[in-house]
C-alpha cells in the first residue's frame, strides 16, 4: 500500500508538471524570441534616428562614430543613398533575428543579432523550469512518503493490535491516529479487546468458582462413600447412600447454577424456603469431617423460619462458611438463627483466633486470604448470597462471626412449635 500511495502521488505530480511545463516552456520560449525582435527593432530604429540627426546637421557618419550605438554582438548595416554601407560589428553567421528601418532622409538600417543567444537564454530557462519541476518531485516524493507513512503505520499498527486480539492478549491499546476512519477501527478494536478481556475474566471466574465450589461437595461425598465402605450395617449404608444421593443432587445443582451465573449473573431461581432444612443438611454432611478433626459442630437460635432465595445458593454459601472454620478457626463451629427486621439471619462462628486485623474488610475480595488457601471462597459466597438478593457480612472479626442476611416471609404457626432456640448437635 505504501508503494501504490507514492506512485499514485508522484503520477499525479508528473502529470501536473507535464501539462504545465509544456505549457510554460512554450510560452517562454515565444516571449524570449519576441523580446529579442523587440530589442533589435528598438535598436534599428534608434539607429535610423541617429543617423537622421547627423545628416540633417552634416555631422560625421561612419562606423567608428556609431560603433558604441550597437550593443553586444549585434550587427548593424547602414545603407545611405550614394554613400557606401556602413558596416558596425561582426555579421554573424547560421540564424540571425533581424530588423530594417527606414531612415527619413532615404536610409535604412539593418540590425541583426544571432539566434544562439536567443536559444541560450532559452536553455537557461528551460533549466530554470527543469530545476523547479525536479525540486516540485523532490518535494512531491517526500510528502507522498510522509502520508503514506502516516495511513500505512496505524494500519500495522491496527493489524498487530488484531493479531495481539487473536493471540489472546485482550488489553486495548486506547491509542488514536488523528484519522476518523483508523480512530473508528481503533474504537472497533478496543471495544472488541475489552468484550473479550471480560469474556476471558468471566471464564476465568466460572473455572475458579467451579473448582472450589465443587471441591467441598466432592470432598463430603468421597466421605460417604468411605463410610460406606468401612462399616457392614445395611441401615447405615442406606443412610449414608440417601445422603450420597442428596450430596450428588446438591452437586448438580452447583453445576447448574455456575452456568447459569455464567450465562447471566441476574438470572436468579429465588424460592421460599425452610432454613432448618438447609442447615440440618450442612450439619449432617460436615459432622464427619468435624468429627475426624476431632472438633464439633453445632446449630441453635430460632426455628422454623423461611426464607427467599435458592437452597442450593444458600447452602454452597453455608458450607463455605463451615469450611472456612475448619480449615483456619478451632473449637466449636456454630450455626445460629436469628431474625432482625424482616431479615433472616444465619450466623456462622467459631472459637479460633478470627481474621487478621490487616486484613479486615479485605477478607472478601479475591486472592485475599490469611493462609495458604485461593482466597475466593468467600468471595464466592458473598456473590451467591447478593445473587439471591441477600448480603453476607463480617459481624466480628475475633472471634469470627459472619452474618448471611436473607429476606424472609411470615411462616404459619404451627401446633406444638415454640420457635424458640434450641440445639442440634
Amino acid at each position: 500500500m505504501r508503494r501504490r500511495l507514492i506512485n499514485s502521488t508522484l503520477a499525479v505530480v508528473l502529470v501536473v508538471i507535464a501539462v504545465f511545463g509544456i505549457s510554460l516552456v512554450i510560452v517562454e520560449t515565444r516571449t524570449i524570441t519576441n523580446s529579442a525582435q523587440e530589442r533589435v527593432q528598438s535598436e534599428a530604429v534608434r539607429l535610423a534616428s541617429i543617423v537622421d540627426s547627423r545628416m540633417l546637421s552634416d555631422e560625421l557618419i561612419s562606423g567608428d562614430v556609431l560603433k558604441n550605438q550597437v550593443a553586444g554582438e549585434r550587427y548593424a548595416l547602414i545603407e545611405m543613398p550614394g554613400d557606401k554601407p556602413i558596416e558596425i560589428g561582426t555579421r554573424p553567421d547560421g540564424e540571425v533575428i533581424k530588423y530594417t528601418a527606414d531612415g527619413e532622409q532615404g536610409e535604412k538600417v539593418t540590425v541583426e543579432e544571432p539566434r544562439s543567444e536567443v536559444t541560450a537564454e532559452v536553455g537557461r530557462t528551460l533549466l530554470l523550469i527543469a530545476g523547479v519541476a525536479l525540486l516540485a518531485i523532490v518535494a512531491a516524493v517526500l510528502l507522498a512518503v510522509r502520508q503514506a507513512n502516516r495511513l500505512t503505520s496505524p494500519l500495522t499498527d491496527l493489524a498487530s493490535t488484531a493479531e495481539r486480539l487473536g493471540s489472546g492478549d485482550p488489553r486495548p491499546r486506547h491509542k488514536r491516529y488523528g484519522v476518523p476512519e483508523l480512530d473508528r477501527v481503533a474504537d472497533v478494536l478496543d471495544g472488541s479487546a475489552e468484550r473479550i478481556a471480560r469474556m476471558l475474566t468471566a471464564e476465568r471466574r466460572l473455572a475458579a468458582d467451579a473448582s472450589h465450589q465443587l471441591r467441598t461437595p466432592l470432598t463430603a461425598l468421597s466421605m460417604r462413600l468411605e463410610e460406606i465402605t468401612m462399616t457392614e450395617d445395611l441401615a447405615e449404608v442406606k443412610e449414608e447412600a440417601t445422603i450420597a444421593l442428596t450430596q450428588v443432587e446438591r452437586l448438580t445443582d452447583v453445576v447448574e447454577r455456575l452456568l447459569t451465573n455464567a450465562r447471566d449473573p441476574r438470572t436468579g431461581s429465588a424460592v421460599t424456603f425452610d432454613l432448618d432444612e438447609v442447615i440440618k443438611q450442612q450439619l449432617e454432611e460436615w459432622r464427619p469431617a468435624y468429627r475426624s478433626a476431632g472438633r464439633a459442630i453445632v446449630s441453635s437460635g430460632k426455628r422454623h423460619l423461611t426464607a427467599v432465595g435458592t437452597p442450593g445458593a444458600v447452602a454452597q454459601v453455608l458450607a463455605a462458611l463451615i469450611e472456612n472454620s475448619l480449615m483456619h478457626g478451632g473449637g466449636t463451629v456454630a450455626l445460629r438463627t436469628r431474625v432482625t427486621g424482616n431479615q433472616a439471619v444465619i450466623e456462622v462462628t467459631d472459637e479460633g483466633p478470627g481474621v487478621p486485623s490487616e486484613l479486615g474488610s479485605r477478607i472478601f475480595e479475591r486472592t485475599i486470604s490469611g493462609r495458604n488457601s485461593t482466597g475466593i471462597g468467600l468471595a464466592v459466597a458473598r456473590d451467591l448470597a447478593e445473587a439471591d438478593g441477600g448480603r453476607l457480612e463480617m459481624l466480628q472479626a475475633s472471634p469470627p462471626v459472619f452474618g448471611l442476611f436473607l429476606s424472609r416471609t411470615p411462616l404459619k404457626k404451627q401446633s406444638g412449635s415454640t420457635g424458640d432456640a434450641e440445639t442440634i448437635r
